[in-house]
This record gives structure tokens, sequence and C-alpha cells, in this order.
């Protein structure tokens, strides 16, 4: 039992350090009497504390970390300041053209938010402009990868461009308009996206979708109660991208936090799918829904193209969340065999051994500076739970002369790691 709970320990730690989030910058594109503006929301102190941000998705796991801490401190008007200081550097960085011609922008304004939470980002907003040769048909801009990602939004005209940039160029984009993608590329170029916000992003979900998945061996209850889930998120995820139902991040977060819990919880008091727990989930399916609808309007829906991104957005969800249940059947397929007596417990502790070793190998031969630029965190917060998992599952089958083996040492001792992890974000977002 020592050793189950220093495992549970171990997961909740890795799985709790999501602090520091970086998000997307957002850059609104617009042309009026002969001048060209760009106004770019962005993780300021990011950029002032001279952090590569290519693939990551925490500033946590960066060397400048504290820096951005303290540059989170300063009031609104010092971190203006700063960034109007630094705004040469970062404009000489984007390339910007006017029909292939090189183009010179100059800061019209910086705007910073209020000091808040140091733990969450805040937008600082920088407002560029630059004359517009008479009769440009086309302008282009280029989005280093080391500044994160882009969502670029051509705002003034019928057909605007919509693009998503990380490392790469927008290509020409029509002053006049006309480049917004049509609804088949529109649909496909939202399915990432959405897969993006469950895998890697999406710890929060990936832990309900997994708490849905520990309650039982049986394919039923799962089926029901991923039903039941994707139905209620399907439907809050239109309404709250259309605008029609807006609630607070502050009042949905918790209560996501809270559904994690729940579902957990109830893992370990019983194995059966009780008659409310599929209208349970329903009710807080609506509320992880308003999650993803608060994403989509951070990247913002192409007007002529909504509903093709909307649904690529959903689909994408869909792909993420399956993959996750995959994943875990896939890794606990083995032990769920042995436990009902059809494959021998030789095989399974060799296979879980193995399989522990390797993930705790992976975990430190591929920690590095590439692997966070690609993941967007350290090769240990993805292996480590999968090498516990392992040894959950090998103690499962190496006990499994006792009564429900897989259920006392799989389910229930991961079912306590998930509930744990919950639990500390319910009290960080509603008291830290």
């Amino acid at each position: 039992m020592r050793l189950i709970f220093g495992l549970l320990i171990w997961i909740a730690t890795v799985a709790a350090a999501t602090a520091h989030e970086v998000r997307p910058a957002i850059g609104d594109l617009a042309t009026q009497d002969g001048v060209i503006r760009l106004d770019l929301r962005l993780n300021a102190e990011a950029l002032l504390a001279g952090i590569d941000l290519e693939g990551v998705e925490d500033t946590n796991e960066t060397d400048g970390s504290d820096a951005v801490d303290a540059l989170r401190a300063l009031p609104a008007d010092e971190i203006a300041a700063r960034l109007r200081e630094a705004a040469p550097g970062i404009i000489a960085a984007l390339g910007f053209a006017a029909d292939g011609a090189p183009m010179d922008f100059t800061v019209a304004d910086t705007i910073g938010e209020p000091v808040g939470n140091v733990e969450l980002p805040r937008e600082t907003v920088l407002r560029l402009e630059a004359p517009l040769p008479p009769g440009t048909a086309s302008v282009e801009m280029s989005w280093p990868a080391r500044y994160g990602t882009l969502i670029l939004r051509q705002i003034d005209v019928e057909d605007g461009y919509t693009g998503y940039l990380a490392g790469d160029s927008t290509g020409p984009i029509a002053v006049a308009g006309g480049d917004a993608k049509g609804a088949l590329g529109t649909f496909a170029g939202y399915i990432p996206v959405g897969f993006d916000h469950i895998l890697p992003k999406g710890l929060d979900h990936i832990l309900f979708v997994l708490g849905l998945f520990f309650l039982s061996t049986r394919m039923g209850p799962l089926l029901w109660q991923v039903s039941a889930f994707t139905l209620a998120h399907t439907v809050t995820l239109a309404l709250g991208a259309l605008g029609y139902v807006t609630i607070p991040g502050s009042i949905v977060e918790p209560i996501i936090a809270a559904s994690i819990v729940y579902v957990a919880v109830e893992n370990i008091v019983s194995d059966k799918l009780h008659r409310w727990r599929p209208a349970v989930i329903f009710v807080f399916g609506l509320l992880h829904g308003l999650g993803f609808a608060s994403v989509l309007q951070e990247f913002g829906l192409p007007e002529a193209q909504f509903v093709p991104a909307l649904i690529g957005f959903n689909v994408g969800v869909e792909f993420g969340q399956l993959t996750v249940i995959a994943g875990a059947f896939l890794l606990v397929a083995l032990a769920q065999r042995v436990d009902r007596l059809d494959t021998d417990v030789r095989t399974g502790q060799v296979v879980y051994g193995v399989g522990a070793l390797l993930f705790l190998g992976l975990s430190f031969a591929l920690n590095g500076p590439g692997f966070v630029e690609a993941m967007g965190a350290g090769a240990p917060t993805f292996f480590w739970p999968l090498a516990a998992l392992c040894v959950l599952c090998a103690l499962a089958v190496s006990n499994v002369d006792k009564l429900h083996a897989y259920r006392r040492f799989v389910a229930m001792p991961a079912s306590l790691a998930i509930a744990c992890v919950g639990a500390w974000w319910f009290v960080e977002r509603v008291f830290l």
C-alpha cells in the first residue's frame, strides 16, 4: 500500500504542474485610409523574458519562469512601456510585405492589463501601423516560431483571411478580402485545433475522460457515459460559440475540477453504472462544453464558415477523447485479461515490468529542449504517469488470486490519483 500511495503522489504531482499557461497570440489585421493596422494581443511577459515559445504550453517548463512571474507583477503601464521599448526588435522579426515589397511598421500604441493572478497569463496589446502604398493588391506577413503561435484575422472585409501561424508565413492576403477558406478547408483546418485542445493541452478533460474509463471494465457503461458527455458538451459548445450562453471562467473552471473529483470518487465507492451517473455526467458535460467554447472564442470562428469550423473543432475534440480512451484501453487490456484468467500471470508481469522500465527510460532519454518545444512539456510529464500505471497493472496481475484484483490495484488507485488532482485544481481555482 505504501508503494501505491507513493505512485498516487507521483501521478498527482506530475499532473498538477500546469500553471503559467501560454496562450496563442491573436492578431487583427485591417486597412483604412491608406493605413494598415495590426493589433496583436500577446504574451508580452514571455517575449520580454526572452523565452522561446516554440512548442511551449507552460512557461514553468522553461528557464525563464521566474522572470515571467516578475514581469506579471508589474503594473499595466509599466509592462506596456517595456513592450514599447522592445517593439522594434519584435517588428524586425516579423516579415511584412506589400506586393512583395517590405513594409515599415511603427508602434501606434501599447495597452497593458491590470495585475492579476501571476500564475495566469494576461494579454498586452501591441498596435502596429504602416502606410499602405496606393494600389496594393496583397500583403503578407510571417510569424517566427519562437513567438509561439498566432491566430491572424482580417477583420474589415468580407471573406477575410483567417490563419493559424507557428513559424510560417501567411502567403499573399488580398487587401480586398476573399481569402477565406471554403467549407471543406475550414472543417479540416479546425479538426487539429480541437484535437490539440485535448492532446496535449486539455489535461482536465483528459482526466475526466479517464475517470469515465476507470469505472468498469465492461464496454456498456463506458459507452453510456461517453455518449452523455459528448451530447452535452456538443450542445453547449455550439451555444457558447454562438454567444447564447456565457458563464465566466471563474465559475466554469472550478466546476470542471469538481466534475473530475466526482467521477473519480464514485469509481472508488462503486464499480456499477448507477442510473443517475449518465445524467450527472451530462450536466458536467454542459460545463465542459463551455470550456471548449472559450477556446473557440480565443481562436475566433470565421463568420462565413461558422458551422464547418464549429463541427471541425468538435470532431477534433472527439478524436482526442477517443485517442485517450484507446490509449488507456491498450495499456490496461492485458491486466484485464489476466484478471479474467484469460492470460497467465507471468506474461503480465514481464510485459508491465518492461513497460514501466521503457517509459522511465524514455522520460530520461527524450527529455530536453527539443521535446519541450515539440510537446509543450518535459518528457517526464508524459511518461512517468504511464510508468506508474504499468506498475499498478503489474501489481494487479501479481495479485490475481485476490478478488477483483484489477479494480483494487488499478482502477481504484488510478481514480484516487485523478480525484486528488481534481481536488487540488478546485482549491487552486477557487482560493489561490
